[in-house]
C-alpha cells in the first residue's frame, strides 16, 4: 500500500491494517522456516508496509493541533 493511500485512512483503520500485516508477517516467517514460502519478497514488502504505517501514525500523533 502506498503512503498517500495510508494517509487517507482513519487512525483506527490504519492500526487494524498494522495488526493484519504483523499477523501475515508472522505466518510468512513460519512458512519460510519450514521451507514452504514461495514469495520471499513478501517478507520485505510486509516489513516495509508496517514501518511506513507506523511512521504515518507517529506523524499524525506528533502533529500540532491534533
Amino acid at each position: 500500500m502506498k503512503s498517500h493511500e495510508m494517509r487517507g485512512l482513519p487512525r483506527e483503520e490504519l492500526m487494524g491494517k498494522i495488526g493484519e500485516w504483523e499477523q501475515s508477517l508472522f505466518e510468512a516467517r513460519c512458512s519460510q522456516a519450514v521451507g514452504q514460502l514461495n514469495n520471499t519478497n513478501a517478507l520485505r514488502t510486509l516489513r516495509r508496509d508496517i514501518a511506513r504505517a507506523k511512521t504515518i501514525l507517529g506523524e499524525t500523533q506528533d502533529a500540532p493541533g491534533q
